[in-house]
């Protein structure tokens, strides 16, 4: 797929500045900055001029964190969740980059590595595969995650019934309340 097919426009093809992710994920210049101030997402490069430069690897990250931030996980929830899920893509990346050619292997390296930022000094080199053991754990941890989205999300369909019942209740008052038309 090309690169205006995934919707990228920034840079060089690759990269997008910080206004252009702000608008493809909703989310301020503010909070993205906020992010990367705490770590969650960090841009995968910088200008010459110094200006954020982010791939859609960071796209994908921020829309996560963007998903569960309604749901009610903390910062550090969200940060757990990406470093799981990193560590997994990378791993999955790195088990499928037979058969590529040096430069797709190259950037499936790259990406991988991208992945590994969060406490890297925690981790294996993106280069080491996932033992069975860590992959389970890891796949316990964002199993974790989606049972939590699960029940946070039930509780969210209660909430938004009892608020269109209250609605409805307002719209019921209203229409008595309201003078009768004339003919």
């Amino acid at each position: 797929m090309d690169e205006k097919a995934r919707g990228i426009s920034g840079v060089d093809g690759k990269h997008m500045q910080i206004g252009e992710v702000a608008a493809r994920t909703e989310l301020s210049l503010r909070t993205i900055r906020h992010y990367e101030e705490t770590g969650l997402v960090v841009p995968s490069a910088r200008s010459q001029g110094g200006f954020r430069l982010y791939t859609e690897d960071d796209v994908a990250r921020l829309m996560v964190i963007r998903r569960m931030k309604p749901l009610g996980f903390t910062l550090e929830q969200m940060g757990d969740l990406l470093e799981a899920t990193g560590r997994l893509d990378a791993d999955d990346r790195l088990g499928t980059s037979d058969g590529l050619d040096a430069d797709d292997r190259a950037e499936a390296s790259d990406r991988a590595e991208a992945s590994h930022r969060l406490d890297a000094d925690d981790r294996s080199t993106a280069d080491d595969r996932l033992g069975a053991e860590e992959r389970a754990a890891l796949l316990e941890r964002v199993r974790t995650y989606q049972q939590a989205a699960a029940e946070q999300v039930e509780k969210l369909r209660v909430q938004l019934s009892r608020a269109e019942e209250f609605e409805g209740t307002l719209r019921a008052r209203l229409a008595r309340s309201a003078p009768a038309a004339r003919p």
